[in-house]
């Protein structure tokens, strides 16, 4: 290697924790109660086998794997490169098997970034929640069976509308025993819509977030992904989804499935758009979904989502100790660990009620006392009856950023300033920015002095209009790369972690080149409305492409017997649901799966068996006016740069 490529190397390489993060992570190690031990051992309580350290898939890939986090056993404190907080967490998410709950009531943990809870019926077994993927659900039931009776599964009910809590249902029951009767499908009601939004209409954008959010392409290792907060990592295996066949609609429904009585209790847009918790009187058990796990949730996840309310979360919280608190003896979430006992029980309840009522008051206080949203995140901090509390910590979502989506969902992106109204974009602004400054080379001179300072947060601010002025400008990249590393090293959130060092790597690396056609696949389309699926065509069509034209497209489903009417006008598709337009130019005639096929991208309309009566040469010109997102575009430089 030439000592040019060497030095280059140099720059590349993870970096050591600054004096500055060491001093960071050394008060936050002499803040916290790292004596209090009972998470531990609530995390390994009723374990009866541990979990494979990997999954693979029919052709062999590794999917899971947990193995590649064996680094954490090594390491008996946290690493320079880790805040302590948020190690402790690491270490808790390690901890993977079968449990026992209570009599008829087990949890796997840890194959994946979510829990499968399974139920014991009279005769069968009722899956709460199939985890992310096919391959990390077969995986859960596996164990399960290899140490209980193995028994046909009866129902399998989505506690919400996001994918780790649906994607592996098709690994634990068939759509063909669902369609005939035999598996019951229970969802809150709003799930299907919920899902249109978070994940077709605005999937590709997300997807891409996620990975900064997740880490999902980061070498996990302690100058690296060490966790999610919520679970250890986020499977690498294949997504499916079947509707529900029953949803509950109620504020409260109690239904008696294969003899186990189950109080549903509807909490739509708290944590999702579409979630229930589930008390189960027989067993005193009572499932919070994802609304009360072991650190302070997200308002809106960095990957992005419609802002969730956390003044009704509070309350549903509330609800629960209200409704409950008298007779529930154990707490279950789909994610992290049980908690024993009613005191205890209530205790966690009350603290989360409050944290996310006392986040909501003070950021509207500072809010109403004229504060922009990014003073009154700096300013906001709980108090020590909360701060104090593992539970409490921000290991997924933060205090800052969840105020800033107070801040968003009261009073929208604009801060009031008119200044802010109509900023130039970002590459524009960046350009005159830099320039004002006295050009590149003096900019990176003061941001080299600040960065030994350890003003890390300037420094990555300065510095990220320099990149974005100067993209092929690699000292810049490198310092804001370097600098990103540095605020990852320091976050107790996992994800503020994984999207910093997953933007020092982008930025060092490039963006990576990934064998992805498509991210949103046909078998969650096809468990859309044909509705739905012309939404996306809306959402994918380049209105330049079809400048002019306005026409209607009939759309014949045939093996669901449905009717819609695709209008095209002013450069926007607009349908109607159960409608035949006799003016229309043509006539499309196709299978459910055809048209989901066609609307993901994975097919055209020569590849489907699609019979058009009509104007044959319209229909193929508003298909071809279809955009293909690429899922990898840049983020922490211009959509221009390479």
């Amino acid at each position: 290697m030439s000592n040019s490529a060497e030095a280059e190397q140099g720059r590349t390489d993870p970096k050591p924790a600054h004096a500055a993060t060491l001093a960071v992570n050394a008060a936050m190690a002499d803040a916290l109660p790292f004596s209090d031990m009972q998470d531990f051992e609530d995390a390994s309580r009723g374990l009866i086998a541990e979990a494979p350290r990997q999954v693979a898939n029919a052709d062999g890939r590794i999917v899971w794997d947990t193995a590649a986090f064996a680094f954490v056993d090594e390491f008996e404190n946290a690493p320079d490169t880790v805040n302590p907080s948020l190690w402790r967490q690491t270490k808790l998410n390690m901890i993977a098997g079968l449990f026992k709950v209570s009599e008829r009531v087990y949890q796997v943990r840890g194959l994946d970034i979510s829990n499968m809870t399974i139920i014991e019926g009279d005769s069968g077994l009722i899956i709460i929640d199939p985890v992310t993927s096919i391959e990390t659900a077969r995986a859960c039931i596996g164990l399960y069976f290899e140490n209980r009776p193995e028994r046909p599964v009866v129902a399998v009910i989505y506690s919400h509308s996001h994918p780790d809590h649906y994607g592996g249902v098709k690994g634990v029951v068939s759509p063909v025993a669902v369609a005939a009767g035999k598996v019951r499908v229970i969802a809150p009601d709003g799930f299907m819509e919920a899902i249109e939004g978070e994940n077709v209409l605005s999937g590709t954008a997300t997807y891409r977030r996620a990975q900064f959010q997740f880490g999902t392409l980061l070498k996990p290792g302690p100058c690296s992904c060490v966790d999610t907060g919520l679970g250890k990592s986020v499977t690498r295996g294949a997504r499916s989804l079947i509707a529900p066949t029953q949803l509950i609609r109620d504020k409260v429904e109690t239904h008696v499935i294969d003899g186990v009585e189950i109080e549903f209790y509807m909490a739509p847009d708290s944590e999702a758009p579409a979630e229930m918790h589930m008390y189960f009187p027989q067993f005193n058990v009572l499932n919070m979904a994802e609304n009360v796990t072991h650190n302070l949730h997200n308002f809106c996840p960095l990957r992005g989502a419609i802002v969730r309310d956390p003044l009704l979360w509070s309350k549903y919280i509330g609800d629960a100790i209200e409704l409950y608190g008298s007779k529930v003896d154990v707490l279950i979430a789909q994610h992290h660990w049980p908690t024993w006992g009613r005191e205890r029980v209530l205790e966690l309840l009350s603290i989360h009620r409050d944290l996310y009522k006392f986040i909501h008051d003070q950021t509207l206080r500072g809010i109403n006392n004229g504060q922009k949203p990014s003073e009154v995140a700096e300013a906001l901090a709980l108090p020590e009856e909360l701060s104090s509390q593992w539970s409490c910590r921000g290991y997924y979502g933060t205090v800052n950023h969840n105020s800033k989506a107070v801040y968003q969902r009261y009073l929208s992106w604009y801060d009031g300033n008119p200044a802010n109204l109509h900023a130039l974009p970002a590459v524009e602004s960046a350009k005159k920015t830099v320039d004002y400054m006295g050009g590149a080379d003096a900019i990176l001179a003061r941001a080299a002095d600040d960065f030994e300072k350890g003003e890390f947060r300037w420094t990555a601010e300065v510095l990220s209009k320099l990149v974005f002025a100067e993209p092929s400008n690699r000292e810049a990249r490198y310092l804001l790369a370097d600098t990103f590393e540095q605020l990852g090293y320091q976050a107790e959130s996992a994800t503020w972690r994984n999207a910093y060092l997953y933007g020092a790597q982008e930025l060092r690396h490039g963006v990576m080149e990934m064998t992805i056609s498509r991210t949103l696949g046909p078998d969650l389309m096809q468990a859309m409305t044909v509705s739905t699926m012309l939404d996306f065509l809306g959402v994918r069509l380049i209105p330049e492409r079809v400048a002019g034209e306005a026409y209607v497209i009939n759309l014949k489903i045939s093996d669901r017997s449905e009717e819609l009417a695709l209008t095209l006008s002013r450069g926007c598709l607009t349908h109607l649901v159960n409608k035949s337009d006799p003016g229309a130019v043509a006539t499309m005639t196709l299978t459910h799966e055809a048209i989901a096929n066609i609307a993901v991208g994975v097919s055209t309309l020569d590849g489907e068996e699609v019979a058009i009566d009509g104007d044959r040469e319209k229909v193929e010109a508003l298909f071809a006016a279809l955009d293909d997102f690429n899922p990898m575009f840049n983020v922490v430089t211009p959509l221009e740069a390479s």
